[in-house]
Formats: C-alpha cells, structure tokens, sequence
C-alpha cells in the first residue's frame, strides 16, 4: 500500500471520527438545551456579586441542578448572556430549562422578601422589626434615631411618624438604611397628596401638624370606620381652644415608666405630650400613622361631638355635651 493511500484513509478516519465527535458534542448539547434542569422543587440560587458565567455553571454542577456546566457556558456564550449576568437570589424551579435559568438572572428577577410595618407602630417598634428581619443588611444597629435621620439627609427631624405603613418587598441584602429611605419618601408622598387635598378652615399651621393629628388619631382607634368621626371631634375640640385630653399621648409622653395601666396621676403630671395638662397637639407625631389616619385627619367628619368613650368592644361612644359623656363613662367604663 502506497503511503500516499495510507495517509488518505487515516486522515479519512480521524475526519470521521472527528464529525462523530462533533456530532455527538452537538446532539448532547441541543439535548441539554431541550431538557428540564435536574430539580424536583423550588431551590434559591444565589449569584454572589462579580460571579463570572463559568462560576455560576461550575457552582449549578456542583449543586446537582445540571448535569454539565460546560454547555451551560456554550450556551451563555452562544446567545450573549455571559456579560449581563446579574446578582442576587434566583428562585429556581422544576421544569426551567437551562435558557430559562439564564434569562432569570439575566433580567435580575431576584427573590422578594416582605416585611410590614404597622400602622400605629412607634419609630423604635419599626426599628426593632427592621433590625430582626435577617435578609436586611444591618447598617443602623448602633446609631442614635438622631444620627439615623442624619443619615437619611434630614437631621434637624423628629423620626417619629416619618415612615407610612404598609408592606414592603425588597431582595435580600437590602439595607436597613434603603428600607427606610423608601418608607420615608412613600410617606412624603402620601402626605403631600393629602395635604393637597385638604378641606379648608382646619387648624393646622402645616402639613406636619397634620400628621401629628393623623398619629394620635391612629392610636385612638382601630375601627377603620370611627377615623373620620375621631378627627371631628380633635378638630371641634381645637377650634374652641379646648384641650385634646386623649390618653395616647400621655403614655407616649411617659416612655419607658409606661407598664401598660395609665392613672390618674399620670394624667396630671405634665410632659410635653400630656394633652391634659397642655392645649394643642403634641410636639410631634406619636406613632406611624397610617394613609387612611392622614386622610381623616384633612377630611374630618361633620358634626357636634366633642367627647368620645372607648365601648369596649374597640369602638367608641361619641357624645356632643359633657353630661352626655359622663353618662357614657359610666356605663362603657364604670359599668354602673
């Protein structure tokens, strides 16, 4: 046999061969495309921050969720996904195919987390509630609320009533600061929207008044309903110069010697907050009033009352003479 022949058929062999390589490189590669990564639930992967393409395939291999990290980086690499990959948590599912899991963290839909601040909550409840929550990052834990608002670009400000209630949902490794940086702006806007809005004639110098209003009427009541009727009579009660006398304020004023009973000898010693001692609203706010307290406060409701008693059952007693409300306090109260 002629080498030249020889050399014909071992290159033909080795060009056969190499195609059926190729060809099974290209059948196994579609097939990896084709097929549903290795999951049976829901598992969170996370992509820590300047993780290349090859990183993220090597760790998915390691963790069980694909077979061969290779073809996931021919693919990244193929369809121009190895530049734009983002960070965060990745909830992955069954059934995803591996483009699904790369146009997943491609677009940075990363896991969301809630926490909800209550309405009614004090700024130092929020903080707890923030500091407690492990997918925040903690920024805030050894600062003053002074040293917070400074922090938030408004230091001369009472943090008091700052913040609107509701749910936020955020990814993980959010920090605090950001949190409240949201709820501080949301609830700007809120106010500024209902102060907008507001009847006239009310006694309130600004929008802050307002909202102090808005928090003494959130701790006042936890009827939805009663808010409007709440913010009458307070408004009624400051048009005729008579003090407010709600006893929200009071335990606001006396702090940590609060031990959940309130006497009367705490409603005659004075404390800025003390509205039984002292005409006006509080110095500031009391609590986080929620969007609802804020619109009742700015659209009171009409009417003549001037007094209210708690029932019992959350709800209030509203009466327009003082006789009228004695006769209340005796039977809601007294029981007599």
């Amino acid at each position: 046999m002629k080498l030249s022949s020889l050399l014909f058929r071992i290159v033909a062999v080795a060009l056969i061969v190499i195609c059926l390589a190729v060809g099974w490189f290209v059948s196994e590669l579609f097939s990896f495309k084709r097929n549903p990564i290795n999951l049976t639930e829901e598992q969170i992967f996370t992509v820590e921050p300047g993780s290349s393409l090859g990183n993220i395939a090597h760790q998915l291999q390691a963790d069980g969720v694909i077979g061969h990290s290779q073809y996931l980086i021919i693919l990244g690499r193929w369809y121009g996904q190895a530049s734009q990959l983002k960070a965060g948590e990745f909830l992955l599912e069954p059934g995803m195919k591996p483009l699904q899991l790369l146009d997943k963290i491609v677009s940075g839909e990363v896991v969301q987390y809630s926490l909800t601040v209550v309405e009614g909550w004090t700024f130092k409840q929020m903080l707890q509630a923030l500091f407690a929550n492990d997918k925040l990052q903690h920024t805030l834990k050894d600062l003053t609320p002074e040293q917070i608002m400074a922090k938030l670009g408004r230091p001369d400000e009472h943090p008091e009533g700052r913040f609107l209630p509701e749910t936020y949902h955020f990814p993980a490794g959010l920090s605090d600061l950001d949190f409240l940086k949201r709820a501080y702006t949301a609830m700007e806007k809120i106010l500024q929207q209902e102060w907008d809005q507001r009847e006239q004639g009310l006694p309130y110098n600004d929008a802050y008044e307002a909202l102090i209003m808005a928090s003494i009427i959130e701790k006042e009541t936890a009827v939805p309903a009663e808010r409007s009727e709440i913010a009458g009579v307070f408004v009624r009660r400051l048009q005729k110069k008579m003090r407010l006398q709600t006893d929200p304020t009071v335990i606001y004023g006396m702090g940590e010697n609060y031990d959940g009973n309130i006497r009367r000898k705490d409603l005659r010693r004075d404390t800025p907050y003390n509205t039984y001692t002292r005409h006006g609203l509080t110095p500031t706010p009391i609590a986080l009033p929620s969007a609802e307290a804020i619109h009742a406060a700015l659209h009171p409701a009409e009417g003549n009352s001037l007094y209210f008693v708690a029932k019992g059952d959350g709800s209030h007693y509203f009466s327009s003479t003082l006789e009228e409300h004695i006769n209340a306090v005796r039977k809601y109260q007294l029981n007599r």
